[in-house]
């Protein structure tokens, strides 16, 4: 398998270090909103990395933190300073903290099984793993990477780090204070540049720990250094996220880790690009943002988002469209219809040369789109017999996780309360009880139904579809 990797900023091989397992660490989701469909594409991009090395016989191990303490709403400047984003969505909605990471946390795992996005081998959450933090904050500062500075908060010394700039392109003597800062030099610091690794409570009382440094919470960079050398070791083959991390979250990371241990530790960083929707930057403030629900109350099966996704190389910006998901709905229920029809027919050897023209295009840096293509192909060539197509899209499938095969043999039994609770929908939405109408569509997701609304009434599908 080869990757774009963003520090060598050409694509690479993937050799694992370790033999027969590839260790890939996945910058999780801060759980204090619901992910938007930008947000999941980059999520996707770990599962493709993950199916096509275990297509080639590899074991791999993904470990996905979840961000439920620390980052900070202005965390892109560089200055870590602002208000907490789980403790803001908590005040907004007028519940504690941790109920809020929970419920978000709970809706970004029901969305990645909707696209088929397999779970994360281990998922650490931040605010249980403080002292991992504080052990590896301990460790820069016993090593003079790090320092208490005047405010009683503990900051990394970027200057320390010879390194520094070279994933992301940015030099230390080109960076500028933060705009917050009137005189342009926050005092408590020794240089602009360094970063919060560890931040004095102050008047905080929320998500707060004791410490060496007194009371206080830890700073968002630190967290994914910390947990990603605890559960993976100090050699990780590939680190994923979307290409907004790469500065100065990955940057920073990068810094830290590789200063604790002596020696790089990412051997491989690989980014996602920005999705725009219909021309436009998502953002709540153009109304714009656009989640997986939206996609599937418009009447489109969840995973038609997937097959649009695949459309587009991870590391090219898209502009996603209605028209597009629409697009890919369409196609999406068509191969399952014909897939289902060859499945009728005698089992035939697969077109090895088009199959292997396939999986060598996930293998060359995830060229999905041209793996759909081959598909296309293999569809309309009526040269090939009926039991070989559906031999080849079942095989591929492996790669794509469309559930191209779902329509084969179905028997389409719901499970037990099911019947009674869409039912029940039904009658909410009949009285136009929407808050009622979601929650018994939860319930039903949870049993393993998902339900679709559409002009003639409510429809449901098993498995997530």
């Amino acid at each position: 398998m080869r990757l774009y990797d963003t520090a060598t900023r050409r694509v690479e091989d993937i050799v694992p270090s370790s033999s027969g397992v590839l260790r890939v660490y996945s910058c999780g989701p801060t759980v204090y909103r619901d992910a938007h469909v930008g947000n999941l594409r980059t999520f996707l991009l770990t599962d493709l990395v993950s199916r096509t090395a275990e297509h080639e016989g590899l074991q791999v191990r993904v470990v996905q933190n979840i961000t439920d303490v620390g980052h900070m709403a202005d965390d892109s400047d560089l200055e870590v300073e602002g208000e907490d984003k789980v403790l803001a969505q908590a005040g907004a909605e007028g519940r504690g903290p941790l109920e809020i990471a929970r419920h978000y946390e709970d809706a970004f795992h029901r969305d990645l099984a909707r696209l088929n996005i397999r779970p994360a081998t281990l998922s650490p959450r931040a605010s249980e793993s403080i002292e991992l933090m504080l052990a590896l904050v301990s460790r820069l500062v016993d090593q003079g990477h790090a320092y208490v500075g005047g405010d009683g908060s503990v900051f990394y010394d970027a200057q320390s780090f010879p390194g520094y700039g070279q994933l992301s392109g940015n030099r230390l003597d080109q960076l500028r204070p933060g705009h917050r800062l009137e005189e342009g030099v926050d005092d408590s610091k020794r240089f602009h540049a360094d970063w919060a690794l560890w931040k004095r409570a102050g008047e905080r009382r929320q998500l707060v720990w004791d410490s060496p440094w007194g009371p206080g919470f830890p700073g968002w960079h630190i967290e994914c250094s910390a947990m990603s050398l605890h559960h993976l070791g100090e050699t990780i083959d590939v680190h994923t996220g979307g290409i907004d991390l790469r500065f100065p979250h990955h940057e920073d990371e990068r810094a830290q880790s590789d200063a604790a241990v002596g020696h790089s530790v990412v051997r491989h960083w690989v980014h996602g690009e920005h999705l725009l929707f219909e021309g436009r930057k998502m953002a709540k403030s153009a109304g714009n943002v656009v989640l997986l629900q939206h996609v599937v109350d418009r009447g489109y099966d969840p995973l038609s988002l997937r097959l649009a996704f695949l459309g587009t190389r991870y590391r090219t910006q898209t502009d996603l469209s209605w028209a597009a998901l629409a697009a890919a709905d369409q196609q999406l229920r068509r191969w399952r219809g014909r897939v289902a029809g060859w499945a009728e027919h005698p089992s035939r050897p697969m077109p090895d040369e088009l199959v292997a023209e396939a999986v060598a295009a996930f293998r060359t840096d995830l060229d999905t789109p041209r793996a759909l293509q081959v598909l296309r192909r293999i569809e309309k060539d009526d040269g090939i017999p009926e039991g070989a197509r559906f031999e080849a899209f079942a095989h591929l499938d492996r790669l794509l996780g469309l559930d191209l095969v779902r329509e084969v043999g179905q028997v389409r039994t719901l499970p037990p309360g099911a019947t009674a609770l869409l039912a029940q929908r039904a009658a909410a939405r009949t009285a136009k009880d929407w808050p009622e109408s979601d929650r018994l569509r939860d319930e039903l997701l949870a049993l393993g139904v998902a339900v679709t609304d559409t002009s003639d009434g409510q429809s449901w599908s098993l498995s997530g579809g």
